[in-house]
C-alpha cells in the first residue's frame, strides 16, 4: 500500500532576513535581545528543515515501487479464484496459461494442516467451490469406477457435435472431476463435478493430473493440490479451472505448478451464463 504525502495548493515563502529586520528596528535592545534573535532565526530554519524532509519523504514515496506483500505463513492460503477473481484473465485463445510465475501458493499452514480430501458446500446456484487434498498413493482407487449418471452439475445443456468433439457418441459436455478419479476414487460426488467441455476434461487438464498420478505411482511421497472453479458472477457455467500441485518431501522437485485451464471447446461458442451453446 502506498500513502501519498499531503501537497498544499500554495506553499509560503518567508524571507528570514528582511523578517527579522521588521524586528530588529522596531525593538528596543535589552538583556533578553540575543535570545529573541536567536529564537526568531531558528523560526524560518526549522520550517525549511520540516519542508524540505517533507518533500524528501513525499518523493521517495511516489517514486519507489509498492513492495510484494508476502503472505503469512502461518495462515492457511487462498487460491487467485477465491482470493482475487477479477486478476483471472478472460480467454483470449491460449487453452491453459500459466499463474503466479507457475509456483502455487501454498503456504508452511497449509503444508502443516491440511490432511485428506476436502470440498467445498455447493454454493446457493448449486456450484461446486474449491477442492483440496494431500495426496499419497494410498488413495489411489483399485477399484472399478462406477456411474456419474446421476449427477446434473450446474450448466449443464448437453448437445452432440459430430466433427467438432471428439467422443463417441460427440457429447460437449462431461461430467469433470474437480480433482480427478485416478487420484482419490472419488466419484459421484456432487462437490467434485463441474460441468466442462470434453476439450477441457480430456486434453487440457489431463497433462496435469496425469504429471501427478505418475508422480504417486513413483513415490511414498505426498504431493498438496487444489483445484479452484471460476464462476463469474452468477454465472452457472465454469469458466475454467485454477490447478495447484506441489510435491511436499522433496521441496516441488517432483511435481510443482501453477495454471488456469479455460474450459472451452473449438468450434462451439458457449454461454457461461447459462451453459446453452452452439456451433460457431
Amino acid at each position: 500500500m502506498r500513502i501519498e504525502g499531503i501537497i498544499t495548493k500554495s506553499q509560503a515563502h518567508w524571507d528570514s532576513w528582511n523578517e527579522y529586520d521588521k524586528f530588529r528596528g522596531n525593538e528596543k535592545p535589552n538583556k533578553n535581545s540575543g535570545e529573541k534573535r536567536i529564537r526568531i532565526l531558528l523560526v524560518p530554519v526549522l520550517c525549511l528543515a520540516f519542508a524540505a524532509a517533507v518533500i524528501v519523504l513525499h518523493g521517495r514515496q511516489k517514486d519507489s515501487p509498492a513492495e510484494p506483500v508476502a503472505f503469512e505463513q502461518d495462515v492457511r492460503s487462498k487460491s487467485i479464484v477465491d482470493a482475487s477473481p477479477g486478476t483471472i484473465p478472460d480467454y483470449s485463445g491460449t487453452d491453459v496459461i500459466e499463474l503466479n510465475g507457475n509456483k502455487p501458493g501454498f503456504t508452511q499452514a497449509d503444508y502443516a494442516s491440511i490432511t485428506g480430501e476436502n470440498y467445498s458446500d455447493l454454493d446457493i446456484l448449486g456450484r461446486c467451490g474449491t477442492a483440496v487434498a494431500m495426496l499419497d498413493r494410498t488413495m489411489m482407487p483399485t477399484g472399478e469406477r462406477e456411474s456419474i449418471e446421476q449427477i446434473r452439475p450446474t450448466g449443464w445443456v448437453q448437445k452432440k457435435y459430430p466433427g467438432l468433439v471428439d467422443s463417441e457418441p460427440p457429447y460437449l459436455y462431461n461430467r469433470s472431476h474437480l480433482i480427478a478419479y485416478a487420484l482419490t476414487g472419488q466419484n459421484a460426488n456432487e462437490k467434485n463435478l463441474i460441468t466442462g467441455t470434453r476439450y477441457m476434461n480430456a486434453t487440457t487438464m489431463l497433462p496435469y493430473e496425469e504429471q501427478v498420478m505418475r508422480y504417486l505411482d513413483n513415490s511414498e511421497n505426498h504431493v498438496l493440490y487444489r483445484i479452484s472453479p471460476y464462476f463469474k458472477g452468477i454465472e452457472l457455467l465454469a469458466r475454467g479451472v485454477e490447478m495447484e500441485a506441489y510435491s511436499v518431501e522433496d521441496g516441488g522437485a517432483g511435481v510443482c505448478f501453477h495454471v488456469f485451464v479455460y474450459n472451452v471447446q473449438p468450434g462451439i461458442e458457449l454461454d457461461y451464463r447459462t451453459g446453452e451453446n452452439r456451433k460457431k
